[in-house]
């Protein structure tokens, strides 16, 4: 299983979620909301494996945070996955929309000058303007796209510039979510959760819960759920090692 987008510190009991990630043998990209969380979020998964911890300045909290960057800047070095970073065109963020893109470009800036890194990119009511900052810092790594609202033309692009996505249950219960799913290209899409925000049968999601997602990409790409398994699972392996 494969939950590449999730935010582990921020479930009620995080040890014991961690526990229970490692006993179902999950790969789970661990994301943060801010560089100082990065350390304590880190800790938790000590002797798990399969379970990394991606440097993030979230931002909804971006306004609050971005005297972060330094600390951003001076962790960067040992990191290897970063997010969850991006920008947020909600109207209760348009206001402070000037910080969200100072502190994304900066990010950008500090990835490319690092040599690249692979990012996992929220973008939600804002796929234009996040494009556009990828597309204008080209060498600062890989961008996976997750949980990917924007239009099919946004889309096309986002493509064609050579992002990935993850998807999770929540995405794919609606029908927009599994229309932009069908024109994701197959080999740069992984599954997520991204709980405990999204919701699963009226409750957060789980890590475990992104595997759902397996069963619907099975029914939009008319493959079998073992084949759909392995394309995955080989995407997975392909993008750890695009960066080594």
């Amino acid at each position: 299983m494969i939950d590449f987008h999730a935010h582990l510190d921020l479930y009620p009991d995080p040890n014991t979620t961690v526990r229970e990630c490692v006993a179902r043998n999950i790969y789970v990209l661990s994301v943060t909301t801010t560089p100082s969380a990065w350390a304590g979020t880190a800790a938790l998964t000590t002797g798990a494996p399969r379970i990394r911890t991606a440097l993030g300045l979230h931002p909804q909290i971006a306004h609050e945070r971005k005297g972060e960057l330094p600390l951003f800047e001076q962790l960067l070095p040992r990191m290897r996955y970063v997010g969850e970073i991006g920008l947020d065109g909600g109207p209760e963020y348009r206001r402070h929309w000037p910080d969200q893109e100072q502190v994304f470009s900066r990010v950008l800036e500090l990835c490319a000058r690092a040599g690249g890194r692979i990012m996992t990119i929220h973008s939600r009511r804002a796929a234009t303007p996040v494009l556009d900052a990828l597309q204008a810092r080209p060498g600062a790594g890989i961008a996976i796209l997750h949980w990917f609202s924007g239009t099919q033309k946004e889309l096309s692009r986002a493509v064609d510039l050579g992002c990935w996505f993850s998807t999770g249950p929540a995405m794919l219960a609606g029908e927009k979510g599994r229309s932009l799913v069908m024109k994701m290209p197959r080999d740069r899409v992984l599954t997520e959760s991204d709980g405990p925000f999204a919701q699963v049968d009226g409750r957060a999601a789980w890590p475990w819960d992104a595997d759902r997602a397996v069963e619907t990409l099975a029914q939009i790409w008319s493959q079998p759920v073992n084949e759909v398994r392995r394309q995955l699972l080989d995407n997975l392996r392909r993008l750890t090692k695009s960066l080594a």
